[in-house]
Order: C-alpha cells, then sequence, then structure tokens
C-alpha cells in the first residue's frame, strides 16, 4: 500500500502504544518515520522492527523548546522535510482529587501534554509551510470532550490541545497545512494498565482488582471493550492521508461509541 508514499512522518511518544502502531501503519503506507521518545531502547526497538532504511529516531524531551528545535531539525536532517506531524507525545499523571493533587503533578502533565504539543507546532509549522503544507494530527482523549473525577490535570490537558487544534487549524489553512485531533477512548496500553492500577490502590479494598476495575471501564463503551492502538492509528492514517484533504479544524473519536452517550 501506497497511501504515504514519499511522505515524511514525525511522531512524538513513539515509544507508546499509539506512537509505535502509528510508525508501523504509516511505514507499512510507505512512509518514512522519525519517532521522539525519551526511552532510547524502546525507540531502537522500533526502528529495528521498521528497519534504518525507512525509520530513525530521536531522543528528546518535548517540553524543552531546544530539545524540540532538535528533532525537528534532525528530521529535516535525515529525510528532507516534513510532511506529516503526530503529536502524540502524553503522560497520564496521577489519580487524586483537585486538593489533593501535587502542584508539581499538574505542571508536569500540562509541560508535557500541552506545551510539549505546542512547542511541536511551533517548530514544525515553518518547515511544513516551506514544504507547501502537510497535516498535523494531535492526540487528545475523550477526556478532551468531557470531564472525569480524580485525573483534573490529565482532563485540562486534553481539552486544551482541542483549543490549540483549532486556532492551529485556521492559521494554517491558508498554508496548506491540515490540523486534526484523534480522541481516543481507552485503549489497551501502558497509560491505561497504569490507571487501572492507580484505581486499584485509591480504592484500598481487596475486592477491587485491575481485572475488576478493567472491566468497569469498558462497561462505560457501547462496543463494550477497550480499544486497538491499531484502530486509533488506522484513523490517524487517515488524517495524514491526502484521502482527508478536505478535512481539517476537527475532532475525529476512536472511542467504540462512548461519546455518543451522556458524559
Amino acid at each position: 500500500m501506497t497511501r504515504l508514499s514519499k511522505k515524511i512522518a514525525l511522531i512524538t511518544g513513539g515509544a507508546g502504544g499509539i506512537g509505535q502502531a502509528a510508525a508501523k501503519v504509516f511505514a507499512a503506507e510507505g512512509a518514512r518515520v522519525v519517532l521522539v521518545d525519551r526511552d532510547e531502547d524502546a525507540l531502537k526497538s522500533v526502528v529495528s522492527s521498521l528497519g534504518d532504511d525507512i525509520a530513525s529516531y530521536v531522543v528528546a524531551d518535548v517540553t524543552q523548546p531546544e530539545q524540540v528545535e532538535g528533532y525537528v531539525a534532525a528530521a529535516v536532517e535525515r529525510w528532507g522535510s516534513i510532511d506529516i506531524f503526530l503529536a502524540n507525545a502524553g503522560i497520564e499523571g496521577l489519580i487524586s482529587s483537585i486538593p489533593d493533587c501535587p502542584i508539581d503533578v499538574f505542571d508536569q502533565v500540562m509541560a508535557v501534554n500541552v506545551r510539549g504539543v505546542w512547542l511541536g507546532l511551533k517548530y514544525v509549522i515553518p518547515v511544513m509551510t516551506e514544504r507547501g503544507g502537510g497535516s498535523i494530527v494531535i492526540t487528545s482523549s475523550t477526556a478532551g470532550i468531557g470531564g472525569s473525577a480524580g485525573i483534573s490535570p490529565y482532563v485540562t490537558s486534553k481539552h486544551a490541545v482541542i483549543g490549540m487544534m483549532r486556532s492551529a487549524a485556521l492559521e494554517c489553512a491558508p498554508l496548506g497545512i491540515r490540523v486534526n485531533t484523534v480522541n481516543p477512548a481507552p485503549i489497551e496500553t501502558r497509560m491505561m494498565r497504569s490507571l487501572e492500577e492507580m484505581r486499584v490502590a485509591a480504592a484500598d479494598n481487596s475486592e477491587i482488582t485491575v481485572e475488576r476495575t478493567k472491566q468497569a471501564t469498558a462497561s462505560l463503551i457501547p462496543l463494550r471493550r477497550y480499544g486497538y492502538p491499531e484502530e486509533v492509528a488506522n484513523m490517524m492514517l487517515f488524517l495524514a492521508s491526502d484521502e482527508s484533504s478536505f478535512c481539517t479544524g476537527g475532532v475525529y473519536m476512536v472511542d467504540g461509541g462512548r461519546s455518543a452517550g451522556s458524559p
């Protein structure tokens, strides 16, 4: 398949479940990919599985301007330009009420999930402009369109990137750059395992297990299951490809019907 033939894709959070899935799907469709993350061993593993003739990686902290500028420059140096930017890096923070949430946890979640996306846009947009256009896909969440008790920093950050996307879509439309968000429900990734374990610990009840917590969460989804990283990656593929040439400023749900019902 060649839906992304000759396109260069830059993916932050490339060592995570969704980032890895997107890299594999994009590469299978003809793209050259650059993966960004802080976990070098995981990055090496993904690049090895794809082949260094079509994939490369940069170890970087997405919250630091000089490192963001550096990963953008590295992508341009390695492949010539950037056609697709998947701003996917994100962290979950802790499960805590607002009064009990440590301020440094709030700051860290906002730094990675919001500042990291904004910095990526800041340095990628000029490269795409020079290229003549491109597609930017930001990973938000079902938490970006509704509330959820106990994870206020995460919910806040995922709302924030939708607003950022809409502003960027308006700014970038004259430049030929499309900007959208993908909003997954719970997906089978490390992040969900972390949240489940934290909920069990917070419950302090031997009858509350990770499996029961997962079942309770899945029961809120009309399709009655978590999604898979590949299912999110397939939506990202559509938005990255020319098939979505008239799509910008949109919020694309990959949520098993979760957002169709009451919050």
